[in-house]
């Protein structure tokens, strides 16, 4: 599926122009994470408003990622890429002239638009590597996670820079991510593959084609690992900073820098994670993401108690809570994790779906970008019904374990199928001069 033509400066200049436009329209995508907490003073939602708020761009971002992957198939990633993040800056800077709750909703959705990125880089940056390489060219690609981070940590600097005004912040994004459009456009070429069907005047392959991959439960499977891996990590982005503000009583630009530094390791090691992929095997990497981050998980979900107890002068209270120093460790170690999941992930797909990356990463994609709509949702919501903060990270764990649970079983499944012996019963030999 690769040219072999193409140059090792090609498959760079590619490489660097996609991370760099991702890097842009994933900042552009979590920007609710902290200009929404001023929308949220402003209009005096709940945390259950708040989190809808928050998730309306994912939930864009993740339904685009189908169809954005399928016309990348159809028509290149130059085009796609270039016509997405221009209609993604228009809608953000159209944000800053509304008013009401049901409107920022709406534009919100436009916003989200930048989050379906994800689907034309990977199908677009896929087509320059061979298959060899192509983990380790998907998690540096991968690395434009590190959008969440540079919005966590620079928004709110930017933010008292332009006196508190979050319409400000929106249109400095908004103009950010049309000259990147455009220098993206102006510094790539179309893809190897792209240039070739043109060349030869093949036939794109219809939409209903593109979807046939998605009858396999397989899609499915890796759609729950990235569900968690992406989904739980934009939630988790979106989400600490108010988690911060609420649960330890931190300023918002204290709280933004926190949760900066789990955004980071989230986004920077996804090219480790694809490297480790292509040496070690992305089965490898998957079960080492998942059993620390059900580790990391089960910690942080234990929830803040009160205790009463009896001294020598009367009764003494303390309450017993995670310390912030060992919650924010946590956190990294969670995102150092993720990262290496997110590039094992992908790195599954060009391999098993060469011929339909758009597609198949474009579903994969979709559902894991509705964890990072429905996740932080449900966080609001169990905090304003169950009042625990720690309740986000008890619905990580249980999430995680299920993953867990159905990656290992398949993986046992497809071994006895490659190796029938395994089927059979798993008697010890019997050692010699001992009795039956």
């Amino acid at each position: 599926m690769n040219d072999p033509q193409s140059t090792v400066g090609e498959q760079r200049r590619a490489l660097t122009t996609s991370t760099l436009a991702f890097t842009v329209c994933f900042a552009v995508w979590t920007i609710f994470s902290i200009i929404g907490i001023k929308i949220k003073a402003q209009l005096g939602l709940t945390d259950t408003q708040f989190g809808i708020l928050v998730a309306t761009p994912v939930l864009t971002g993740s339904l685009s990622r189908l169809f954005l992957g399928i016309w990348t198939d159809q028509y290149g990633g130059r085009i796609i890429y270039t016509l997405q993040m221009l209609t993604t800056a228009v809608a953000a800077y159209l944000l800053t002239l509304v008013s009401t709750y049901q409107m920022f909703l709406v534009a919100a959705l436009g916003v989200g638009l930048a989050g379906g990125s994800f689907a034309v880089g990977v199908a677009y940056v896929s087509r320059w590597y061979p298959k060899e390489k192509q983990g380790t060219a998907l998690g540096i690609f991968g690395m434009g996670n590190v959008g969440a981070a540079v919005t966590n940590f620079g928004a709110p600097i930017l933010l008292v820079a332009l006196g508190g005004a979050w319409q400000s912040v929106a249109q400095v994004y908004a103009i950010a991510l049309a000259v990147t459009a455009v220098l993206f456009f102006i510094t790539t070429k179309d893809d190897p593959v792209h240039a070739s069907h043109k060349a030869e005047g093949k036939k794109h392959p219809s939409f209903v084609e593109q979807l046939e991959p998605l009858k396999n439960l397989q899609v499915w499977r890796f759609s729950l690992y990235y569900f968690f891996v992406f989904g739980a990590y934009v939630a988790l982005a979106l989400w600490l900073p108010r988690y911060y503000v609420g649960a330890y009583g931190l300023e918002l630009a204290t709280a933004g820098m926190l949760a900066a530094a789990y955004a980071l390791p989230g986004s920077i090691f996804r090219a480790l994670g694809g490297w480790l992929s292509d040496k070690y095997g992305a089965r490898a990497v998957m079960y080492w993401t998942f059993i620390a981050c059900v580790i990391c998980c089960f910690v942080m979900s234990y929830p803040s108690t009160d205790y009463t107890v009896a001294g020598i002068e009367g009764p003494v209270s303390f309450n017993i809570t995670i310390p912030l120093e060992v919650f924010v460790f946590l956190t990294i170690v969670l995102g150092f994790f993720m990262s290496l999941g997110k590039a094992a992930v992908y790195k599954h797909i060009p391999v098993y779906y060469p011929d339909h990356v758009g597609s198949v990463g474009g579903m994969v994609g979709l559902i894991g970008g509705l964890g990072g709509f429905f996740l932080p949702i449900a966080f609001g919501v169990m905090n304003d019904v169950i009042g625990v903060w720690t309740s986000c990270f008890m619905l990580l764990t249980i999430i995680i374990g299920i993953a867990l649970a159905w990656m290992h079983f398949a993986i046992q499944r497809l071994e006895k199928q490659r190796i029938p012996e395994l089927r059979g019963p798993r008697n010890l030999p019997e050692l010699e001069g001992m009795a039956s």
